[in-house]
């Protein structure tokens, strides 16, 4: 049961070119976004659309493969971990971001 705590699998489309950035030592880190969509039906039985927008972050040899092959648009599957972080943005209030930390990545269409 351990490999079922914090997982995460979404398959979406990127939302935008990933930001690559590569520190001291060749490391690479990849940040993007993935919007993921689903349908329902409403109580007038009308089908309706919902998308939500997911932030990833990438490291490693995950992170050169987003770069080498993913652009806005592409449908990817990923799996990882839920993280959250907080920092204080230039006029010193706090601001806290939810993202997920990819270990797998699957390229699809």
């Amino acid at each position: 049961m351990n490999s079922l705590r914090n997982k995460v699998q979404l398959i979406g489309h990127v939302g935008n070119d990933p930001e690559i950035k590569t520190f001291e030592g060749g490391k690479k880190l990849a940040n993007l976004t993935m919007a993921t969509n689903d349908s329902y039906k409403n109580e007038k039985g009308e089908k309706v659309e919902q998308t939500e927008w997911h932030r990833l972050t990438a490291w490693g040899k995950t992170a050169e493969i987003i770069e080498k092959f993913v652009t806005k648009g592409k449908e990817i599957a990923i799996e990882g971990k839920l993280a959250h972080r907080s920092y204080d943005d230039k006029n010193g209030e706090k601001r806290y971001i939810t993202e997920v930390v990819v270990n797998e990545l699957i390229l699809l269409k």
